[in-house]
């Protein structure tokens, strides 16, 4: 049975309880952090260069262009005064290895920030983790290495693979983001995963709706990241 993030209800219990452990270190690194100057537009501060890094869920499947992850949280982030020059390089069906193998092309010179969305589909196809481990590891570390800074975004693998399985993939997120100072969102799909208003038929990505709730959810903590940035180049 192929299992879907926006239809199994028992999997938000399971992402409740990671989430508890996992969001306590996320928003200490938050709360580390200043918040962003909020008159970045106004002052006429050039635009920091942003690249989301990721499958369908943030290149838009089954959406308009306007209504993909990236050009929504850039909009949002411009209602806040801070500008950002965006690149959408999600790609539909791609796994972490699949980013670690564009990454040179996807991410080009002068890009600032990267945010990763990937391991939806690794989760989904049950890639064994250590394969997912060691692509998102080169890709964090790839990008650090060019003094980008990153936000590694986490999933939650399902349940049909079993506790075993479970266990080592959703370790990865914060074991990386641990090891390699980056920031750590814990799930991407936090607030909108199992509602099957806010999922698209397939009931794996999101509508528009419910690109809204991951914006809304996530833009306290990139505001932090792109702080941090900021902070780094003064």
């Amino acid at each position: 049975m192929v299992w879907s993030y926006g239809t199994s209800l028992g999997v938000v219990e399971r992402v409740s309880s990671l989430l508890k452990h996992m969001l306590v270190w996320s928003l200490l690194l938050i709360a580390a952090e200043p918040a962003f100057a909020q008159s970045s537009v106004a002052s006429g501060a050039a635009s920091i260069k942003m690249v989301v890094l990721g499958d369908s869920l943030s290149a838009g499947l089954g959406l308009s262009g306007p209504d993909a992850f990236p050009a929504k949280l850039q909009k949002a982030l411009k209602a806040k005064g801070i500008a950002v020059d965006m690149t959408n390089a999600g790609v539909s069906g791609d796994t972490s290895s699949g980013g670690r193998d564009r990454l040179d092309w996807s991410v080009p010179q002068g890009t600032q920030a990267v945010i990763v969305e990937l391991g939806a589909n690794d989760a989904l196809r049950g890639i064994d983790p250590a394969v997912t481990r060691a692509a998102l590891t080169d890709i964090v570390k790839q990008l650090k290495a060019r003094g980008i800074a990153v936000m590694l975004c986490g999933m939650v693998a399902p349940p049909n693979y079993g506790a075993d399985f479970a266990a080592r993939f959703n370790s990865i997120y914060p074991d990386l983001a641990k090891s390699y100072g980056v920031r750590l969102y814990p799930f991407f799909l936090d607030g909108v995963a199992a509602n099957p208003k806010l999922n698209q038929a397939d009931g794996m990505h999101p509508t528009a709706e419910g690109v809204d709730i991951i914006v809304k959810n996530i833009l306290p903590a990139v505001e932090a990241f792109l702080g941090s940035i900021s902070k780094r180049a003064s």
